[in-house]
């Protein structure tokens, strides 16, 4: 027990470990998150539906969105950003690879009558002959991927984009940062069942890497058969480190605001969003 719960408390090095499919592939886990991502009263897995119904309709005037305009949005869920962007007319793209909710989002369209091309797949391996006027990766996803998967998702976007295309994302700030503490928890059935659908005991061990700027939520899930480890790695960022980052891959910032629904920019935001454009 000793020996286990020494590994349960191990600070790993940052990013060492990616398990995003955890969540996302994992048939009862990617069915839990599409349960949060429909609840339209909290910011979970998407944000609440006032939200996004602001978010949604700035993204459409900011950027003049009508019926030529090509939208691929990274990250798409069960499709409540593209089926508000598709109301316009506009050719759109959702990748996500999360069964559950690219199925969704197909009956959901389906069913509005909306032409939204959905792509089944781990956003880093998508690759496409079309070329986009706007790339999305909205909920800062982009905060979850590791310094060699932001270089190698911004190298992809700058090859899907038109010449004149423009990518949105948001991410954590510094702010965001500084209110994170470092914490051991541990519960029976963590989450209220959110890990299995089986009888298990949750760890959650949070950690701070000061110098990274990275918080790592490591769960480490006990059941009866075996147990299994999910890092959720997040980086925060200051507006230089974004700027640096996006710069180094071909971008220039046109933009920058508190969030994705284009409020004014505060470093007291624990977040921020960006508009940037090929060099």
């Amino acid at each position: 027990m000793y020996t286990q719960l020494k590994e349960i408390n191990h600070k790993p090095k940052t990013f060492e470990f990616y398990t995003a499919d955890s969540l996302w592939a994992d048939p009862h886990t990617s069915e839990q998150m599409l349960f949060y991502h429909l609840n339209e009263e909290v910011d979970l897995a998407s944000r609440n539906k006032v939200f996004i119904e602001k978010s949604i309709n700035w993204i459409i005037s900011h950027f003049s969105i009508g019926e030529q305009t090509k939208i691929c949005d990274f990250g798409c869920g069960p499709g409540l950003y593209t089926s508000g962007l598709a109301r316009t007319g506009a050719k759109v793209t959702g990748v996500d690879f999360s069964k559950n909710s690219i199925e969704y989002a197909k009956t959901h369209a389906k069913k509005e009558d909306l032409n939204i091309n959905y792509v089944l797949q781990n956003y880093l391996e998508y690759e496409s002959e079309e070329q986009y006027d706007i790339i999305t990766m909205i909920m800062c996803d982009f905060c979850a991927l590791s310094p060699a998967q932001r270089k190698a998702i911004l190298e992809k976007f700058h090859r899907l984009l038109k010449d004149d295309g423009r990518i949105l994302l948001d991410v954590y700030s510094l702010e965001g940062f500084e209110e994170r503490t470092e914490a051991s928890l541990y519960e029976h059935m963590q989450l209220h069942g959110f890990w299995s659908s089986n009888d298990y005991y949750g760890f959650l061990n949070t950690f701070k890497y000061e110098d990274e700027k990275v918080i790592l939520d490591k769960y480490t899930i006990a059941e009866e058969e075996g147990s299994k480890v999910v890092y959720n790695w997040l980086q925060y960022f200051s507006e230089d480190m974004l700027l640096n980052e996006l710069k180094n891959s071909g971008f220039n910032v046109q933009a920058i605001y508190g969030d994705v629904a284009g409020s004014n920019y505060s470093k007291n935001n624990t977040e921020f969003a960006v508009i940037a454009t090929k060099q």
